[in-house]
């Protein structure tokens, strides 16, 4: 086995009893993925009651103590590639970056190269390495398909401390999307758990058994009755995969461009369809969380990148041109 750099006691509170011993880690300690918990986990880095226990799928009980042992970074194995980065800050502890629509934020199967880490690993010296291999620096992560402000952890203990805070929901995370359909209400809170899609396992749905609890906030900012769109700010108070995605797709209003939720093609004016590019009308414009070191509340804000400006622009040609 690997150097260990750092171990970890929990007990389980009676209200854990019967949960998976990868949910349980990943839950007590947020700072790194369920990936590398499984991962340490048959590995050997962990001890139910002071036994290695190597299945990820065990099941603890109330007042189990759990060891869990970090050992220290694997050798990086991917690749640098110089891919440009649109860099808005940056300081020793971490840098805020403008992700394109079109970037995958880390390697995994489908993409081993041309990634958000490929392009890190080539302009940053350093990054935290609590995420693993695969995700060095990633303190969160936006859809390939989305664009917009992500901040990344060049140390470890920033890592800790930013990943704390999107678990405690300290930070701010606000997004502008043009979604399909005139909403009627000016504002509303959409509180519908969300779970992996019982058929297909790489979607999400408020249909689902494992469901977790999850809350979007969205305000009108502009209605588009010619075209049946409408462009929303939203907050997100929880961090679910796809969350506003799903969410808005609920309550029949589903994101341009986004066909895993139901957005269909024919339903809107071939210009705007040429404009959309691939992406979904989805932009994270603003991120706030609190320095690492400091304490200093930090606030980033962004104008719409492409190719969401352009589709908005178009919107708004066409809706004064319709008769």
């Amino acid at each position: 086995m690997k150097k260990i750099t750092e171990t970890l006691e929990f007990k389980v509170p009676p209200d854990e009893e019967g949960k998976r011993l990868d949910q349980f880690l990943s839950k007590v300690y947020p700072e790194i993925s369920r990936t590398y918990v499984k991962r340490l986990i048959e590995s050997g880095y962990v001890l139910v009651n002071s036994e290695e226990v190597r299945k990820p799928a065990r099941k603890i009980r109330s007042g189990d103590t759990i060891l869990l042992s970090i050992p220290e970074p694997e050798p990086l194995e991917i690749e640098p590639e110089d891919i440009p980065l649109d860099i808005v800050y940056e300081d020793d502890d971490l840098l805020v970056i403008v992700k394109p629509c079109g970037l995958v934020v880390h390697p995994s199967p489908g993409y081993t190269s041309g990634t958000l880490v490929n392009a890190l690993l080539h302009h940053v010296k350093e990054l935290s390495s609590i995420g693993g291999v695969e995700r060095p620096g990633i303190v969160h992560r936006l859809d390939k398909e989305t664009a917009g402000l992500m901040v990344v952890a060049k140390n470890d203990s920033a890592h800790r401390d930013l990943v704390r805070q999107f678990a405690e929901r300290r930070t701010e995370k606000l997004y502008r999307a043009v979604v399909k359909g005139v909403v009627e209400r000016d504002h509303g809170i959409i509180e519908l758990p969300i779970g992996r899609h019982p058929v297909h396992r790489k979607k999400f749905s408020v249909f689902s058994s494992s469901s977790k609890p999850a809350k979007s906030e969205f305000w009108v900012l502009e209605r588009f009755p010619k075209t049946e769109t409408t462009l929303l700010r939203v907050k997100i108070y929880t961090g679910r995969t796809h969350q506003i995605r799903v969410h808005l797709s609920s309550i029949g209003h589903p994101i341009l461009g986004d066909r895993a939720y139901g957005f269909k093609s024919s339903s809107i004016p071939k210009e705007i369809l040429d404009s959309l590019r691939g992406c979904n009308m989805l932009v994270a414009y603003r991120l706030g969380f609190y320095h690492p070191s400091t304490g200093r509340w930090m606030e980033f804000e962004i104008e719409d990148p492409e190719p969401f400006r352009s589709v908005l622009k178009k919107i708004r040609e066409l809706e004064g041109s319709l008769g």
